[in-house]
């Protein structure tokens, strides 16, 4: 849902914002059937196979062996697809994992919502996280990108027993920490979030939501997501047609569920303040005593650093439990960019495989 630099349209005046998205949204309905074919989907960087089918995601599995403790990595379920995690050859947080001796490693593809799948709510995606993690086989680790690191730590409190080590990566959980994002959600009356719900008969066009959301991409903002110079090279040229591509590729989100997050995670900021019931529970972050990596960029505008580190204090997880890093980048680049992937993510994977002893002693890992 939010991915990329802040809306140009969205005024700060909430029925003006109301207006603005109401409008757009006619336009998409009075163009859409005129639209052309999409691109053929991109490609997976890394050898994969599908180890689950399910109506909500893939579960893709990247492994190299059969033996090793086993990581999924929850991407965001948000505006694009979870390429994101494996976006091309040294910009591949995939790659990166593998690499760093993560044999068994898997992905959650979040499917594109259709119409039979507008009534899916956040419990939907708990609940069929719940049977990837069974197919996995629990304890598992679980690394959750944006979006995702909220619906881990919910899957986290909600099934404590089923997973070993924590990792959010530019996670928005407390929201009362100021982001523009969260700020232009609540600038925006939940009535016309619901009016948007209705107009696309309970699916959420992901198509549309990008260009509401999003600004035109120049080349500095594509080299400043993965981190390298991006001219004077066919690959280069490469790198940057194939993430024009994936920016394109859009995911819709089923209705139910997009009320629920911008109304009860952006506006009512429900996991951090209590309250937030999954599955029949009401969840305490208090209870969460499981070893946690925080990973938040300097110059992150969706997520900032402050708002992604803060979770800490939120958690009951024991000080000795607790890792967090922060990368000089913003947002996008924390997930593809060869710095931060190089730099970050292997420590992250040296973490998840290091002994790091009894909650009361000082971690045996070093930084």
């Amino acid at each position: 849902m939010f991915s990329l630099p802040p809306p140009r349209h969205i005024s700060t005046l909430p029925f003006e914002a109301t207006r603005v998205v109401l409008d757009t949204y006619w336009q998409w309905y009075a163009d859409r059937a005129q639209r052309p074919e999409g691109e053929a989907p991109l490609p997976w960087t890394t050898p994969n196979r599908v180890a689950l089918q399910l109506p909500s995601m893939r579960l893709v599995d990247f492994s190299r062996s059969a033996e090793g403790r086993p990581l999924l990595v929850c991407a965001p379920y948000a505006l694009h697809r979870s390429l994101i995690a494996d976006f091309a050859p040294n910009h591949s947080l995939v790659e990166v994992l593998r690499n760093a001796g993560v044999t068994r490693l898997y992905l959650t593809d979040w499917r594109s919502a259709t119409p039979d799948m507008r009534y899916f709510s956040i419990d939907t995606y708990l609940a069929e996280l719940n049977v990837a993690v069974d197919e996995i086989g629990p304890p598992v680790d679980l690394a959750g990108l944006c979006q995702g690191g909220w619906l881990s730590l919910l899957y986290a409190a909600r099934f404590p027993g089923k997973v070993r080590r924590l990792v959010l990566a530019g996670s928005p959980i407390d929201i009362s920490v100021p982001s523009q994002i969260a700020k232009m959600v609540v600038s925006l009356p939940q009535p016309g979030f619901e009016a948007m719900v209705r107009q696309g008969d309970g699916i959420v066009s992901g198509a549309n939501m990008l260009q509401i959301w999003s600004m035109p991409l120049t080349r500095n903002d594509v080299e400043a997501a993965l981190q390298r110079d991006l001219t004077g090279s066919e690959t280069g040229k490469a790198l940057h047609d194939r993430f024009e591509r994936w920016n394109r590729e859009t995911l819709d989100l089923p209705g139910t569920y997009y009320l629920q997050v911008t109304d009860w995670i952006f506006r009512q900021n429900r996991i951090a303040h209590g309250g937030f019931v999954a599955l029949g529970r009401a969840l305490d972050l208090a209870e969460v005593k499981t070893p946690v990596f925080l990973l938040a960029a300097d110059n992150d505008i969706v997520v900032p650093r402050d708002q992604a580190l803060a979770t800490a204090r939120l958690l009951g997880t024991p000080p000795a439990w607790q890792e967090r890093a922060t990368e000089s980048c913003g947002h996008l680049a924390l997930f593809m960019g060869c710095k931060a992937l190089n730099n970050s993510w292997r420590r992250i994977a040296r973490w998840l495989q290091a002994d790091i002893g009894d909650a009361s002693e000082t971690p045996r890992m070093s930084a």
